[in-house]
């Protein structure tokens, strides 16, 4: 096994190679407006300090967000086209559950919340009951419409640390890491677990839009 993991869901462009026992390489950049610009870089660094060739890799896994909708594509689509061209299966998982993963890693057992930025002063989350087990589907809401349901718990992911009178006990991780992604799709391999298909987990409209109205201009 020898997975190729990326993540563009968030403002962390992350990549990582796994061989089914542990994380290979990583490379872990967060910039919100350069995913294109990163990625395929990424990819290149992690493969060159593992020293495998793609051509190796047996699978793709892919964070499918929730996302905002510029980002998330970067990732989706150079996904798909490495397993198109490589002729090797990809996995979707949620962006989220990998953050949950990682957070378990980091000693967090649950219930705690993830919450990762929206923008529009929304935050996309999801309640956990342990670093495996999601509660419910992922969501998007403002902070303050949440406020209860998060209550006395524990929380991961920039949206934690954006608002903290929701998310008091904001704690690491901050940010997804496609070596926690990978680890995740892993051992759900092993285990012979189902995948999401490679398409995006929007949760709501692209901020770029059609505008509705246009202005009828008529030659004079």
């Amino acid at each position: 096994m020898l997975l190729l993991a990326v993540d563009t869901a968030t403002p962390a462009v992350t990549v990582a190679l796994h061989d089914g026992e542990s994380v290979l390489a990583e490379s872990n950049q967060v910039d919100a407006r350069r995913h294109g610009e990163l990625l395929l870089p990424s990819v290149d660094a992690v493969l060159a300090e593992a020293g495998v060739k793609l051509e190796a890799v047996t699978g793709i896994v892919v964070g499918v967000g929730p996302g905002p909708y510029t980002g998330l594509r970067v990732g989706l689509v150079t996904a798909s086209t490495f397993a198109a061209v490589l002729g090797v299966p990809v996995h979707g998982l949620c962006t989220l559950d990998g953050l949950a993963y990682a957070a378990g890693a980091a000693g967090i057992e649950g219930p705690f919340t993830v919450a990762t930025d929206a923008r529009r002063k929304e935050v996309y989350w999801a309640r956990y009951e342990d670093p495996r087990t999601r509660v419910g589907e992922p969501a998007v809401d403002r902070p303050a419409d949440i406020a209860e349901r998060v209550a006395g718990l524990p929380a991961v992911g920039q949206g934690a640390r954006l608002y903290p009178e929701v998310f008091p006990d904001a704690r690491d991780p901050e940010h997804q890491t496609a070596a926690a992604l990978a680890a995740l799709a892993a051992e759900r391999l092993a285990a012979g677990a189902e995948f999401l298909p490679p398409t995006p987990l929007y949760l709501r409209r692209p901020d770029a839009q059609v505008p509705k109205n246009y202005k009828v201009v008529t030659p004079q």
